[in-house]
């Protein structure tokens, strides 16, 4: 699995329709077989900064993602809609792997501990 972090830097007088923005591409993530984690705004923070996370199943299967999202009618809309508003200032892309499950044997095993 692999996750997208994006963070945006965003014009603060168009969080709303950033928010709009945000919430259009949850169900796009999900039509092209992504999971979202959701979208981070401002809010006791820089005024200027959100976040986004969403995951797919290989790097393989987000670049489809990508490549489609450029052919599909509602991602393009979604596109245009930042566009038109000039929401977004620039943003920059991270992938990484994500940690799900908790264990705490490797930890104990590391430290020579047992389990009590």
């Amino acid at each position: 699995m692999i996750t997208c972090y994006i963070t945006y830097e965003v014009d603060p007088d168009q969080l709303e329709a950033f928010e709009i923005y945000a919430k259009a591409w949850i169900p796009l993530v999900a039509r092209f077989g992504g999971t979202h984690h959701g979208y981070f705004l401002p809010h006791e923070s820089a005024n200027d900064l959100a976040v986004a996370l969403f995951s797919f199943p290989s790097l393989a299967t987000y670049e489809d993602y990508r490549a489609k999202s450029f052919e599909d009618a509602d991602c393009l809309a979604a596109f245009q809609f930042a566009k038109d508003h000039k929401i977004v200032r620039r943003y920059d892309r991270a992938f990484l792997r994500p940690v799900l499950e908790g264990d705490l044997e490797p930890l104990r095993a590391a430290m020579g501990l047992t389990k009590t």
